[in-house]
């Protein structure tokens, strides 16, 4: 299997399941495997983000560090910031002071031709925007991997080019049908769920009070379920007709979307580079 300048990486969300994928891209690094072409949700695009301006082990210290010294998932945080995530921490101190995010770098692979697409779900028209900042603006930048990250209902709506925006997995949770479109009809597709796995859940219709003013939103998140199975569905023909590879968890993940407990945590983004220096071995070595 060949892999080459037009084949795409694909980097699923899941929350802080999204250790499992810093894993994978630290062990790419370690190698200095980088693609020329990323599409990232929401939890992938921000370790994504470290991933495109090359700085290994920034997206664990941010996930899993951090996490255990700020505390930085709770209920006190939607109280008082309107988010479930603290905002403020990841989308300013933590790029800009605590975690310094390498905007030099970044900008200057994007000139240099690597390409780094963001999702986010436009709360107006119910359609997914694949997002990108070349030019140099920072704030923009942050802005849009916040708004690929903002959960509905636990998030506030963020604006993105004066456009209401929301998690990129309300609408498109693994973006390879986008990649092959663009150009990328093989594709490295990573998601934090093992094979075979589904939501068994149901999906309800959202009551017209729920984000009242944009019901091509409700609309969404009334088959949100429905459409999130289809793509795994999708992931799984791709693999099996061998236009994409998929690196997963081996078993069902414990770990859950806003998960705390920093021993599964650390756990899974060992699993996510143990399985990253697999795909290496098998691949590109």
């Amino acid at each position: 299997m060949k892999f080459d300048r037009n084949t795409g990486l694909v980097l699923e969300g899941g929350g802080m399941r999204g250790v499992f994928t810093s894993g994978v891209l630290d062990a790419f690094m370690k190698h200095d495997l980088y693609f020329r072409y990323v599409v990232a949700v929401s939890a992938g695009a921000c370790n994504g983000l470290s991933y495109a301006s090359h700085q290994p082990r920034r997206a664990r210290i941010s996930n899993i560090d951090m996490l255990a010294k700020y505390d930085y998932i709770g209920v006190r945080h939607l109280v008082t910031q309107g988010c479930i995530f603290d905002p403020d921490l990841l989308y300013d101190r933590f790029p800009n002071e605590l975690v310094p995010y390498d905007y030099d770098e970044y900008f200057r692979n994007c000139r240099s031709g690597y390409q780094f697409e963001m999702v986010a779900t436009n709360c107006e028209t119910g359609q997914a925007e694949y997002l990108s900042e070349y030019e140099g603006n920072k704030h923009r930048l942050l802005s849009i991997a916040r708004a690929s990250s903002s959960l509905p209902y636990v998030s506030k709506i963020v604006m993105v080019d004066d456009k209401p925006m929301l998690d990129g997995g309300i609408i498109d949770s693994i973006p390879v049908e986008h990649s092959m479109a663009v150009g990328h009809p093989f594709n490295v597709i990573v998601t934090t769920h093992s094979k075979g796995w589904r939501d068994n859940g149901h999906d309800r219709k959202q009551p017209k009070f729920i984000y009242r003013n944009y019901p091509r939103l409700r609309v969404l998140l009334s088959h949100r379920l429905e459409a999130y199975n289809r793509q795994m569905d999708l992931v799984d023909e791709l693999e099996t007709s061998g236009q994409a590879v998929v690196i997963r968890p081996e078993a069902p993940v414990t770990v859950g979307r806003m998960e705390k407990d920093i021993s599964k945590l650390e756990a899974l983004y060992e699993q996510g580079f143990r399985n990253g220096e697999k795909f290496i071995s098998k691949y590109i070595d």
